[in-house]
């Protein structure tokens, strides 16, 4: 819970009390490898903060695996789009490993934040940076080829490339593991 506060911090001025307030709302959560923190076609109702270890966000598309994030240590991992509107989530957040979370009970969030402004600012904020980080990794796709997005990436995000498989990071640069091969080699 202490980098969860850490976090907390960084966003927002956060009060002891703003902290009693919150922490109903908040579970911590083991997943085994392989384990889904959300499964395709279920309602998100949650969101992860990533205490330890990484998962991935991804789309099943005829049967192929297509990986759109990665969520490390202090990143919020969920689906925006079905935590905002009930639908059911297209994609699927999954454990590469063993990960240790915090839990933000939605239902509760949204309870403890009509009655703290503190909160209901924070959950803004976390989502903010969340689709700061769609958008982003959007960007890479639409304005830069294969070779620019890895380049990038060892730039802005070297722990990425030393953490995720050649197998994973292909399908999120979107290119076919020769391909990605080819361009390590060249570099």
């Amino acid at each position: 819970m202490e980098n969860l506060l850490k976090y907390i911090h960084s966003l927002t001025n956060f009060t002891p009390d703003n902290w009693c307030a919150l922490t109903p709302a908040l579970t911590t959560v083991v997943f085994s490898k392989d384990e889904y923190l959300l499964q395709a076609g279920k309602v998100c109702e949650a969101l992860f903060f990533v205490s330890s270890g990484y998962c991935r966000a991804f789309y099943n598309k005829d049967g192929q695996d297509i990986n759109t994030a990665f969520f490390f240590e202090n990143d919020i991992a969920t689906n925006i789009n079905s935590l905002a509107t009930g639908e059911k989530s297209a994609f699927s957040i999954q454990a590469l490993g063993p990960v240790t979370a915090i839990r933000f009970d939605v239902k509760k969030l949204r309870e403890v934040s009509l009655l703290d402004p503190a909160i209901e600012a924070l959950g803004r904020k976390c989502l903010q940076q969340i689709a700061a980080k769609q958008e982003k990794h959007a960007a890479m796709f639409k304005l830069m080829s294969p070779q620019e997005r890895y380049e990038f990436l060892e730039e802005h995000d070297p722990g990425l490339l030393q953490r995720v498989s050649l197998t994973q990071l292909s399908s999120y640069l979107g290119v076919a593991r020769e391909t990605l091969s080819r361009i390590r080699s060249r570099r």
